[in-house]
This record gives structure tokens, C-alpha cells and sequence, in this order.
């Protein structure tokens, strides 16, 4: 028994029991510390769900997911690419590059590379180094190094939204299975958060919508005007649709062409007074079709397959007819957003589809308003004729009749000499009188069914939407009485083209039109713009200086010592 204690202590003190001890203690610490880790980013993925499925901005909560993402996987960068109709990147959110490193790269990504790769399979992928991958064809200039990369996506609904991108792995090491782990449960709570955000948005779009409705039927029942109503629809469309240009196209030549009467926005001057076919445009597809298109570069689209390029520094459209098919499309309302910005959704386009209705509905009632008010005016016009008739005329023939019964009690030559003259006078006098009630109960079929002077006032409201402002309008003679139809059909297409002259080219702020009709008909355009280009096309004024030709008459035009444009058009009247 004495030996035991011996041999005991001899155990204790040899250092093999003692270096197996701190192996332990050390594997346990290192188990500890991976528990507590694994805790530590367990909690903290917790969090980042809590933290994103609190935001309802959609904007707000796609940042805020690669910022989560970016601390979770301890990467240097990241970045949510948010997938379009054309399967490219819509929208890019990076996190970890400056402004500054953001405005000398460039162009953000569009989907090519290895994000393109993720586009086209959309399953977690794990690099070591990016420029290994056969899908990778380097970075632009001034782009940060990248080595290591992890993405995954991101589902709706089993749709897929967009991908997490995570790059640059912090202490130069790798992505790892738990990295891609936790990054995927990351991004299933992602798609919770965005569909959350996104229904958010459209019930607020929704409100947003239906109360510009209700402001715009506000305003139709007010009995506005339809230029008004359309300058308002037009605002509101804009505002809601986050679009940089908006415009409405009208149909022209029995529906062959369109004419855009309304611009507002990028580069409105452009477009206002453009004249596209139906045939071979993006506004005549939404004719052709009779509902809704959408275009994610205008720029590009396919439809578009006549004339020159129209829609510089213009990306995604969305254009829809204004009317319906059984009642006749009278335009197209289209919005554009600038090169660059997010494409039309489902969910921003399809309230246009009512905004459109609203619109006809504002050119219905202006039709019947004008029918209406021309009935009234036909109405008093023909009081009028009844009163001259009955009054005027029957009381000078009677004081002609007095003064010719009187001239034989007059004895002095010169007294009877300038009764005579009276009685002429009274005469002409009643001669204009029949002349004028001729012209204001004049009933003719076709375009000149409401005289020459209504024509005139009809063409200068329709160029008041393509310059932008009203021309003042002067009318003398008997212009409806005097002036044959040939020859007012004539001056109406003369005025057409001066004023459309003077909507695309004059850059004028002022017209002034005069119509005169005597022994002949006068017909005046001025503006104060650039006046005539010294060396120029020319077309559009030989045509009238040929209608003023083919009708015996004369057509000058002239740069204005104050400067603007004076076009003169005139053409004799036949004889009674």
C-alpha cells in the first residue's frame, strides 16, 4: 500500500493527461464559441427579417435588404437587381460603393455577366473568384476589385423578383455553405417584405388614382373646358406615373395619321405638332390594338418602323387609346419616363386605362357643348335675319319710297340731286342687309355648313393646343355671304398650313389672323418668332402660293422688319 501513492503521484505529474485536458477545455471553448456564434448570427438574422418586414416603402425596404444581407455574410459589397418583363435588371440598388464611385462606373448593371448568369438560372451561386466563372467578362473602368461572390435569388409568389448579389468576402476568405445558408433564408423573408411593400404601394397608387379621378369628374361636371380637362388629366397622369413627357395624339387624314395636340414634359417643344402615322408608330399601336401598350425602351420598340427617330432621351413608355371601338378612338394618351428609369408595371399602367375614359368622356362632352352652343347660335342667328327682314329692310324701303314720292315737291336741282343719292344709298343699304341675312341663314352640307367665319374661329381654337396659346383673331366683310365655297374651302387650308407653320418652326410666343373680304378676300398671318430661314425648305409656303395662283389671287411672305413672319394670302371675289 505504501507503493500506491507512489505511483500516483508519478501519474499526476507526467504532462500527457495534462496536454489531452487543455485539447479538451480548447475543443469545448471552440464549440462554445461556434455556438455562440452560430447564436450570435441566428439573433442577428432574426433581426434583419424583423427590420425588413417592417419597411412598406418598397424602395426603403429593397435598401435596406442588401444592407442587411451585406452584414450577415460580412461582405465588403452587395447589391438587389430587380428583374423586368425583358429579363434584364430594372433596377439596381448597390451598397458599400460611393456616389461618386457610382457616377465613374457608369451605366449600372443591365443584367449581362454574372448577373445574367443568375437571371438565367435562378439558383444560390458560390464563387471563389468571379473571373474564374465562364460567364465573367471583367469589370468597366473604375470599378472596385471584386474577388469572392455569393448570390441568390429572391421569389414572389414562385416568380422570381430579382437576386442578391454579394461580392468581396471581408479578411480575403471565401463564401462558405453557412453564408449561403443564411443568405437564402435572408432573401425568402425578402420576398415576404417586397410583397408586402409592393401591395402596400398599389393600395396607396390605388387611393392616389381614384382620388385624381375624382378630381378630374370634379371638374368634367363643372362644366370646364376640354382643354382644361385635359391639361389636368394630363398633370395628374404624370404625377402618378412618375413620367417625365406626356402627351395626347389625336387622328388625322380619317384616322391614317396622328397629331400630337398636347406635350408636357422632357422635351415637350419636340413634340408638340408631331405628326405620326398609325401605321409603323408606338401611339398607332395603341390604335391598332384598341387597348393598353407598353414599350420598356420607346426608343427601340418594334413597332416603331416609319421615319426618323423621334423619342431621344425617352426608356420606358405606355400608350392607350382614348375611346373605344364602337364609339371611335379620338387619341392616344401616352406617358414616357426618361432612359434609365424603372419600366411600366402591371400595376402603374392599368389605371390609365380609366384615366383614358375619362379623357373621351371630356372630348365627348366638349363635342356636345359646341353642338350646343352652335345650335344656340344658329338660333339667334336666324332671330336676327327674322328682325332685319321684318324691321330693318321693310322700314328702309319705306323711307325710299317717301324720299322718292317726295323728290317732285322739290324744286332746287341740287336738293333733288342728293335725294337721289339718299334713295341709292338706302338702296345698297338694304342690298347689304339681304346679303348679311343670306350669310346668316346660310345651310350648307359638308365642311362649310357653318360659313366661312365659323371655319376660320374652328381652325384658330385647334392650333391653340399645338402653339401652346391663343391667336387673336380679326374678321371683316361678308365673309359668309361674299366668299364662294371653293374659295373659303381654300382659305381654310391655307390657314391649316400657316398655322402649323408657325406652331413647328416660327418659335413664336404671338399670332395675330386677319380676314378681310371686299372685292376680294385677304387673308393675314403674322407672329413675332425667327421669321423666314434664309436658306431653308419651302414646301409648305409654295403650296399656298399655288392655291392663291390656281385661284387668280397672290401669296407673299416676308420676314417683318420687328421681327416674326407676314404671310399674305389673297384672291378676288366674283362680281354679284
Amino acid at each position: 500500500m505504501a507503493g500506491a501513492p507512489e505511483s500516483s503521484a508519478s501519474e499526476s505529474d507526467s504532462p500527457v493527461p495534462k496536454l489531452r485536458l487543455d485539447e479538451l477545455l480548447e475543443e469545448l471553448q471552440a464549440r462554445l464559441d461556434a455556438a455562440r456564434g452560430t447564436r450570435d448570427r441566428v439573433h442577428s438574422l432574426l433581426e434583419a427579417v424583423l427590420a425588413v418586414g417592417r419597411d412598406l416603402e418598397l424602395a426603403q425596404a429593397l435598401r435596406h435588404i442588401v444592407e442587411a444581407a451585406v452584414t450577415l455574410v460580412d461582405a465588403e459589397y452587395g447589391a438587389l437587381g430587380v428583374i423586368g418583363e425583358d429579363q434584364r435588371l430594372s433596377r439596381f440598388i448597390p451598397v458599400g460603393v460611393t456616389d461618386a464611385q457610382v457616377e465613374q462606373i457608369g451605366d449600372l448593371p443591365s443584367g449581362h455577366g454574372i448577373l445574367g448568369e443568375l437571371i438565367r438560372h435562378p439558383e444560390p451561386l458560390r464563387l471563389a473568384r468571379i473571373s474564374d466563372h465562364p460567364a465573367s467578362y471583367g469589370f468597366p473602368a473604375d470599378h472596385p476589385p471584386m474577388g469572392s461572390f455569393l448570390g441568390v435569388p429572391i421569389r414572389i409568389r414562385d416568380k422570381v423578383f430579382g437576386n442578391l448579389y454579394l461580392t468581396e468576402k471581408r479578411g480575403g476568405g471565401e463564401f462558405d455553405a453557412e453564408d449561403e445558408s443564411v443568405l437564402a433564408t435572408l432573401a425568402v423573408a425578402a420576398g415576404v417584405a417586397i410583397d408586402n411593400a409592393r401591395l402596400y404601394d398599389r393600395a396607396r397608387q390605388r387611393q392616389r388614382w381614384l382620388e385624381a379621378s375624382a378630381e378630374v369628374t370634379s371638374s368634367l361636371l363643372s362644366g370646364s373646358a376640354e382643354q382644361e380637362v385635359l391639361d389636368l388629366l394630363l398633370a395628374r397622369a404624370t404625377e402618378l406615373a412618375g413620367a417625365d413627357l406626356a402627351v395626347v395624339a389625336v387622328p388625322l387624314r380619317e384616322g391614317l395619321e396622328l397629331e400630337v395636340r398636347i406635350a408636357v414634359g422632357l422635351g415637350e417643344e419636340r413634340h408638340r405638332g408631331l405628326v405620326l402615322p398609325v401605321e409603323g408608330s408606338f401611339v398607332g399601336a395603341a390604335v391598332r390594338t384598341g387597348g393598353l401598350v407598353v414599350s420598356p425602351d420607346v426608343r427601340k420598340d418594334p413597332r416603331i418602323t416609319a421615319g426618323p427617330p423621334r423619342w431621344e432621351g425617352l426608356g420606358p413608355a405606355a400608350a392607350v387609346p382614348i375611346g373605344t371601338a364602337d364609339r371611335g378612338v379620338r387619341g392616344v394618351l401616352m406617358l414616357a419616363r426618361a432612359a434609365g428609369s424603372p419600366l411600366f408595371e402591371e400595376g402603374e399602367s392599368g389605371p390609365l386605362l380609366g384615366f383614358a375614359g375619362q379623357a373621351a368622356v371630356a372630348m365627348e362632352l366638349a363635342e356636345r357643348r359646341r353642338d350646343s352652343e352652335q345650335v344656340a347660335l344658329l338660333q339667334e342667328r336666324d332671330r336676327i335675319a327674322r328682325d332685319l327682314h321684318d324691321l330693318a329692310i321693310q322700314r328702309l324701303f319705306a323711307t325710299g319710297m317717301t324720299l322718292q314720292g317726295a323728290t317732285r315737291f322739290i324744286e332746287h336741282p341740287e336738293a333733288i340731286d342728293r335725294v337721289l343719292r339718299a334713295i341709292d344709298d338706302l338702296d345698297e343699304t338694304a342690298r347689304t342687309i339681304r346679303a348679311t341675312i343670306f350669310g346668316l341663314r346660310l345651310r350648307e352640307s359638308g365642311p362649310a355648313a357653318s360659313g366661312l367665319r365659323a371655319r376660320l374661329v374652328e381652325v384658330v381654337e385647334r392650333a391653340t393646343r399645338s402653339l401652346g396659346f391663343a391667336p387673336a383673331l380679326r374678321m371683316s366683310g361678308l365673309l359668309d355671304a361674299t366668299v364662294p365655297a371653293e374659295i373659303a374651302d381654300a382659305a381654310v387650308a391655307v390657314l391649316e398650313e400657316a398655322l402649323s407653320n408657325a406652331a413647328r418652326h416660327a418659335n413664336a410666343d404671338a399670332v395675330e389672323v386677319s380676314a378681310t373680304a371686299d372685292d376680294k378676300l385677304t387673308l393675314a398671318v403674322t407672329d413675332n418668332g425667327i421669321g423666314l430661314p434664309e436658306h431653308g425648305r419651302h414646301s409648305g409656303l409654295a403650296n399656298l402660293a399655288d392655291r392663291a395662283a390656281a385661284l387668280g389671287g397672290t401669296f407673299t411672305a416676308r420676314t417683318r422688319p420687328e421681327g416674326g413672319t407676314e404671310l399674305v394670302w389673297r384672291v378676288p371675289l366674283p362680281d354679284d
